[in-house]
């Protein structure tokens, strides 16, 4: 082999160990590691506390609060509900209840269906509503 051809070797060499190494940096992003796909769902659930027969409330709001963590805590082990009242007006008569808002992330549809039965059945409700949002999850720690 040439001296002229082992230098074009040498260079082309080079060229690929440096093409090798900005394809690496880009497939592993800024961190040095693959970047994880966060998407998720997030489900919202929105359970009215008054009793589907009479529309009197089936708890008080502390123990409705309380029932339906327990709920939450056997079908999930965690979850984030926040304090709502809710309002319908059907014919001349205007209705109010107070609901819980639940949110929950990293969980199946299966799981909530089976929550929200336990829920209709605990606080005798028609239904639950149920709200699948598409989102992006992240756990920051810092």
């Amino acid at each position: 082999m040439s001296k002229k051809a082992g230098i074009i070797i040498s260079i082309l060499c080079v060229i690929a160990i440096a093409l090798s190494a900005v394809s690496l940096a880009c497939s592993l992003g800024a961190n040095g590691a693959k970047e994880e796909d966060n998407s998720d769902v997030q489900y919202v659930l929105y359970l009215g506390t008054n009793d589907k027969d009479t529309n009197e409330p089936v708890f008080a709001p502390d123990e409705a609060k309380v029932q339906a963590e327990k709920i939450l805590l056997d079908q999930f082990g965690g979850y984030t509900i926040q304090e709502a009242n809710g309002g319908w007006v059907d014919g001349d008569t205007t209705y109010t209840e107070y609901t819980l808002v639940i949110c929950l992330s990293d969980t199946d549809l299966d799981s909530v269906h089976a929550a929200a039965d336990d829920m209709i059945k605990t606080f005798n409700q028609s239904s639950v509503l149920i709200q699948a949002n598409n989102t992006v999850t992240e756990f920051y720690a810092g």
